[in-house]
């Protein structure tokens, strides 16, 4: 549905502009919009390829493994039924890493691989356990440390501090996060 309307409020706007005298501005406007999109994915690429690589060298280099360390106890008290299972641990922590560091792309498999490990845990396949549930809610409102993509963003259109909001964004993050997990907790006990 929202296909048609996207493309009727374009037809309406070309029809317009044609009719009002303007079809030389929209195909001029058109051009721009394309020859700007194309610099600004150029330079996400640019960007993304460097914080892909930095994540890399830090889960080359073990830190991404010290990290996941540091999560695992936090993560055995919030997760019961995956707590037991160290392949679902493990994919749970690897991919709560990855968006820490602003790498969701990375993170995307992770996340796959602990629904699948949890939901050979679960006894009843039809219905998501509280322990799927809780990590869609965390893997959602993920603690930002790094948020590499908006500062990817922010870095592609010229921002002159592109770093700046690291700690607003970790506040941010961190909040939604822990009102999640309440949520989670709370809603556990009736549900």
């Amino acid at each position: 549905m929202i296909n048609y309307i996207w493309f009727t409020m374009v037809l309406l706007g070309i029809a317009i502009g044609i009719f009002t005298g303007n079809g030389e501005l929209i195909s001029k406007a058109i051009i721009d919009s394309a020859s700007s999109t194309t610099d600004l994915m150029l330079g996400l690429m640019g960007v993304m390829c460097f914080w892909c690589g930095t994540m890399k060298v830090a889960e080359k280099s073990g830190l991404t493994d010290k990290l996941a360390n540091l999560l695992k106890p936090f993560l055995r008290i919030l997760f019961k039924g995956a707590a037991r299972d160290d392949k679902a641990l493990g994919a749970i922590v690897m991919n709560l890493t990855a968006n820490m560091f602003g790498l969701s792309n990375a993170a995307t498999p992770f996340g796959i691989k602990a629904m699948e490990e949890m939901d050979k845990l679960n006894d009843k396949k039809e219905m998501a356990t509280n322990d799927m549930a809780l990590f869609l809610v965390i893997n959602a409102a993920c603690i930002q440390l790094v948020p590499s993509t908006v500062i990817s963003i922010r870095a592609a259109e010229g921002s002159s501090n592109p770093g700046i909001i690291i700690i607003p964004a970790t506040i941010a993050t961190g909040v939604a996060a822990l009102v999640g997990v309440i949520c989670c907790k709370i809603l556990q006990r009736y549900f």
